[in-house]
């Protein structure tokens, strides 16, 4: 399923995170990687990083050689000068990208631009899946052993399915599928236990069906369990409790001229998850006609 996977870089500690895991992914399906540094238009020019003759993208895939195994990948550095997420967009839209791997903090000096404000705008935006990782990951070895699956049985959870069923039976990984039902808005009275009865049914199905899909796919192992309470901190729990090693969500698709995440849910993720995201977009009605 990713053939092309695209890590804009920065130079930063959560560019290299990201690169690892790029590596990793790039390996397990066979991928090529494209290394990507944008010369950002409304900022100073960056002189500062160690580079000779070739481009900052060259001198970082350069300098990962020394902890991330790159022997048999194949690394393609690439510059683009302009606005920085709308380079990137742009550079995944020209090479046919599949996955986009970006790290959630960068470097925040005035010579350097926010990767984190950076990868919060292409998960937007991003047609393809974004892998967000954390700057302040354990570098090294990556391993998806075990793959958290929020679902409520929407448009924008379906669509995460297939990419973590191939993720999962590619690694033979164990994927945990989880529903929240959001009580928030219930009072006590005599018709809550009517309510929570009926979004319990619906949470039923969700995990139901997605564990049918998942089954398709080849996934062997499937863990499913319902939750109640605010679910973006519903779904942190359940991180820990299922020592879950990545997070995969569907989000909304288009909407007038912007995009939005699937109940800012998945945007609260990105930005507190201690393992990496997986967001993926679900098409909008204009895109499938």
């Amino acid at each position: 399923m990713f053939d092309r996977i695209l890590v804009p870089t920065d130079g930063s500690p959560g560019s290299e995170r990201a690169f690892e895991v790029a590596a990793t992914l790039a390996g397990t399906h066979d991928a090529a990687v494209h290394v990507l540094s944008v010369v950002d238009e409304h900022g100073p020019t960056d002189d500062d990083w160690d580079y000779d003759d070739g481009s900052p993208a060259d001198a970082f895939v350069e300098s990962q050689t020394d902890h991330v195994d790159t022997e048999g990948l194949s690394v393609t550095p690439a510059v683009r000068e302009g606005v920085v997420h709308d380079a990137i967009l742009d550079y995944a839209d020209e090479n046919d990208i599949d996955l986009i791997v970006m790290g959630t903090h960068g470097r925040t000096g005035v010579r350097r631009f926010l990767l984190g404000s950076v990868t919060e705008k292409v998960v937007r935006l991003a047609d393809v899946p974004v892998l967000s990782v954390k700057a302040d990951a354990e570098p090294g070895t990556v391993s998806f052993d075990d793959i958290l699956l929020p679902t409520d049985g929407s448009s924008g959870a379906e669509a995460a399915i297939e990419p973590a069923g191939a993720l999962a039976s590619a690694t033979d990984a164990t994927t945990h599928l989880v529903s929240v039902v959001d009580t928030r808005s219930l009072g006590i009275d005599v018709g809550s236990t009517v309510i929570v009865d009926e979004l319990e049914s619906v949470a039923t199905d969700a995990v139901g069906g997605a564990s049918d899909r998942l089954s398709e796919l080849g996934v062997e192992t499937v863990e499913t369990a319902i939750t109640h309470g605010v679910p973006y901190r519903a779904i942190l729990d359940a991180i820990e409790d299922t020592d879950a090693d990545l997070v995969v969500i569907g989000t909304h698709g288009r909407t007038g001229v912007d995009r939005y995440l699937l109940g800012s849910v998945a945007e609260k993720l990105v930005r507190t998850s201690p393992v990496p995201v997986l967001t993926v977009r679900a098409p909008s009605a204009s895109d499938e006609s």
